[in-house]
Order: C-alpha cells, then sequence, then structure tokens
C-alpha cells in the first residue's frame, strides 16, 4: 500500500494549508478587490477546464469505440477447459431483501461453476443476513467469509478480506444489486489473453441501470451513468490517462492486485483511489464492452447519502495522492498528472463551487446585470456567469451524449433539465465535504431494493 486515507491530510500537508491560508489572508487585507478578483479568476478558468476536459474526453469516446470488444463468436470458440479459477467477491451487509436476487444473478453467468471461487463477504454483526443464509441452500461454489467486526466498517476492508482468501487467477467484485452480463467473465478472460500485456492489470466493465424509468431522478442518475461508463472511462482509455475505477465489475488479475495490497480500507471510494494507485504504479486499466446492471437509486435521501460518499472519498483520494506532488508527476507524467487534477479535483471543486456561482449568476440576473456587485464581485461576474451558463450548457449535452450511444432516447427530454439534477449533485457534495472533518471513514449505506414492482417488461427481461 502506497499511502491511506486514515487521515485525511498529513502534517506536511496542513502546514502548507496553513500557510496557503495565511498568505491568503494577508493578500485579502492589502490587495482586497484586486485579491478577490484574482481567485475569481483562477477558479473560473479551473471550472471551465475542468468541464471543457470532461467534454473533450467524452467526445473521444463518442467519436469512435475505445473499449476492449470481444465477438460473439470469440466466445463461441472459447476452449472451456482451457479457463482459468475466477474468484467472484461479493460484499453484502443487510442485504436480505435483494439476496435471492443476487445469488440467481451469480449463478446465470456462464461460466464453468467449478472455477467460479464465489466468496460472500457477510460483516460479523450482520446477524440477519447471516440467519437468513442459514436457511438457504447456496450453489455448492459459493463461499459464506465471516469479516472480522473492526474499524473502519467499510466495503474496502471486507474485499481485502475476501482477495487473501482468493484463489482465482482474475478477480471480480459485484455489489449487492448486480446483474452481470452472462458472458462477462468469459469476455474478460478473452480480452486479456488478447492483449497479452502484464501491465494490463484491471478491466473496467461498463455499468448501467435497469430501473431508468422509475421517476425522475432515476432517469437523470441512467444518462449520467451512460455518459461515465459508455463515453468518460472510454475516453481516458482511448488518451491512455488515469481511470478511477467504478465501484463494481472492476477485472483485475489477482496477483497484481496482491501486489498492491488491495484497496485502502479508510477510503470510502476505493475504487476512485485504487484506479490511480494502479496508473502510478505502472498498471493501466482499459474498459471491456460489456454491462453489469444495476439499480439506481430512486429515493433522494438515499441518493444524497451515496453521493455524499462518493465525493468524500473523491476529496480523500486527492489528498492521499497529493501527499507528494513532485513524486508523483514522476511516476505519472506531467501530462498524466494533470487529467488526474481534472479527473478527481475538478469533479468535487466543480460540485462545491456550483452553488456559489448559481448565487452569484442569480443576482447577476436580478440586479441589473452584475452592478450590484460592484464590490468584491462585479469584474469578475460576468466570466462566473458565462463560465456557469457554458458549463451547464455541456452538462445537458454530455448526457444526451450518453443517452444516444445507450440508444436511451426517451430520457432525452429529462435529460434537457439535468442542471436541476446537478444542484442535487451539489448538495450531495457539500454534505461529504462537511463529513470529511466529523465522519471521514463512515461507510452511508446504500439502501437497494427500491426498484422492485417498478421495472418495465423490457428491463424485467434483464433480471
Amino acid at each position: 500500500m502506497i499511502d491511506d486515507a486514515r487521515i485525511t491530510l498529513d502534517q506536511r500537508q496542513k502546514r502548507t494549508g496553513i500557510i496557503l491560508l495565511g498568505v491568503c489572508l494577508c493578500c485579502s487585507v492589502y490587495y482586497g478587490k484586486t485579491f478577490f478578483i484574482a481567485v475569481n479568476l483562477l477558479i473560473s478558468v479551473f471550472y471551465l477546464v475542468t468541464i471543457l476536459y470532461k467534454f473533450f474526453m467524452v467526445l473521444v469516446g463518442f467519436m469512435q469505440k475505445q473499449e476492449i470488444i470481444v465477438d460473439r463468436s470469440e466466445i463461441q470458440n472459447l476452449d472451456e477447459s482451457s479457463l482459468p479459477v475466477y474468484t467472484i467477491l461479493l460484499p453484502v451487509f443487510k442485504e436480505t431483501n435483494i439476496l435471492s436476487q443476487l445469488i440467481t444473478a451469480i449463478n446465470q453467468i456462464d461460466y464453468p461453476h467449478d472455477k467460479l471461487d464465489v466468496k460472500l463477504l457477510v460483516e460479523q454483526t450482520d446477524k440477519t443476513m447471516q440467519e437468513a443464509l442459514s436457511k438457504m441452500k447456496l450453489p455448492n461454489f459459493f463461499d459464506v467469509v465471516i469479516v472480522p467486526d473492526s474499524f473502519p466498517r467499510t466495503k474496502p476492508k471486507a474485499c481485502n478480506i475476501g482477495l487473501s482468501k482468493a484463489t482465482g487467477e482474475y478477480l471480480v467484485i459485484y455489489d449487492a444489486e448486480d446483474i452481470p452480463d452472462a458472458d462477462q467473465l468469459k469476455k474478460s478472460v478473452i480480452a486479456f489473453r488478447r492483449i497479452d500485456d502484464q501491465s494490463i492489470a484491471c478491466l473496467q466493465a461498463k455499468l448501467n441501470y435497469y430501473n431508468p424509468r422509475q421517476n425522475l431522478l432515476t432517469r437523470w442518475f441512467t444518462s449520467e451513468y451512460s455518459m461515465w461508463f459508455d463515453l468518460y472511462l472510454p475516453g481516458l482509455d482511448g488518451l491512455n490517462a488515469p481511470i478511477p475505477l467504478g465501484g463494481t465489475s472492476n477485472h483485475f488479475r489477482t496477483e497484481c492486485l496482491k501486489k498492491l495490497g488491495g484497496w485502502d480500507p479508510y477510503n470510502v471510494a476505493e475504487d476512485c483511489d485504487l484506479g490511480i494507485r494502479l496508473f502510478r504504479q505502472g498498471y493501466r486499466t482499459r474498459v471491456l464492452d460489456s454491462t453489469t446492471w444495476e439499480e439506481a437509486n430512486s429515493k433522494l435521501s438515499n441518493w444524497l447519502r451515496q453521493r455524499s460518499r462518493w465525493v468524500k472519498g473523491y476529496i480523500q483520494t486527492w489528498c492521499v495522492h497529493m501527499r507528494r506532488p513532485y513524486f508523483l508527476i514522476k511516476r505519472m507524467g506531467l501530462i498524466n498528472f494533470f487529467s488526474f487534477q481534472l479527473t478527481v479535483a475538478g469533479l468535487f471543486i466543480t460540485l462545491l463551487f456550483n452553488p456559489v456561482y448559481w448565487i452569484i449568476t442569480g443576482i447577476w440576473f436580478v440586479r441589473a446585470e452584475g452592478k450590484f456587485l460592484s464590490g468584491f464581485f462585479y469584474p469578475t461576474a460576468d466570466l462566473i456567469t458565462w463560465v456557469l451558463l457554458i458549463s451547464n450548457g455541456i452538462f445537458v449535452l454530455l448526457n444526451v451524449l450518453g443517452c444516444l450511444r445507450r440508444s436511451y432516447r426517451y430520457l432525452i427530454p429529462e435529460t434537457l433539465i439535468s442542471p436541476l439534477y446537478w444542484v442535487l449533485i451539489s448538495a450531495g457534495a457539500w454534505k461529504g465535504f462537511f463529513q470529511l472533518f466529523t465522519k471521514p471513514h463512515f461507510w452511508e449505506k446504500t439502501e437497494h431494493g427500491l426498484s422492485f414492482g417498478f421495472q418495465s417488461k423490457s428491463e424485467k427481461t434483464i433480471i
């Protein structure tokens, strides 16, 4: 393990932060308005560059297929006797309501069952889940692993327990509500063999949702995921940039994962952190053209808990990897270092400043085109307003492109008002930011099984 998120900022970062804060206070006193203008300009430029970089990556992914595609003929010609043992990690916590769906989804995977090493990772404190499992007849390739109760109580800690017991040449992690394409493991094996490059340590399968029509929130969420996994990550893949992994359907060479030390148990976005650690250690991640179907959060409070955890984890990831910035540049290269800033830091910085920009823009429109802001903000209020408007236009376009790539044209009307969704994401970001100071390692549980009874006929066929 290079470093972990046990502490958010180390002593050097704290000293640097205090010095920068002191410099800013002095500049605000001595230079006043000029200093605030300069700060606003810097933030606005970074904000816009982050959005434009994401737009460029999505265009790269949209214009050409960057992911690894495995043809049906390759699967049909595969000699099953040559397939290696494949480990599947299934971290579950208080998921009794969708346990049957999970077991069915794994059982329907088209892979020799005698070569599957499935680890059901159950927390020691989760007596309800243990009781439910004791009453079920599990397939013989399932192995229930009890995760000892210890701090931190997080999903990556459970995954590390599973990794220590893994016997497969390859390893994948699925969440409790996941329904992977039946041929996903075979596609992964074929892809690893085809590229024949030991530096490719991970294949990220795509994620999407089986309940997009449930309500407005699931429609927005689905368009966002379609853009992220079908266009944005393939764009990063095509330019050999660091890829922040999704929380599930990561297919690893088990040996490489063990060399890295597994996941950071203290990071609540362990997937993002692991993707960056893979890259800085000389490994690469590719995107695999196969989909795992998940449940889009349909309840706002549940969605906010999930989103705040993700953003909190992105901040943790940035802080951990920026402890030695010069070393990071040396390991990643200058271009990929900037990509890391725009991909990870850019995500949470834009979200945190979004509400501030909306307030300034609102005042700009209401009070005579910003003349009210004749103090600190007026000289840059025009810039902030245009940056926000351009960024929101790009945000809508990105989600529309994601819908088009997935042929989800029926989601486009809701996507046109997705700036409202961006406001919700910012609310989750601020919640995660404040939690960083009060409960940095607290894993906010996402409730699953809220979509039962809402899937359309076409969505039920996936299950």
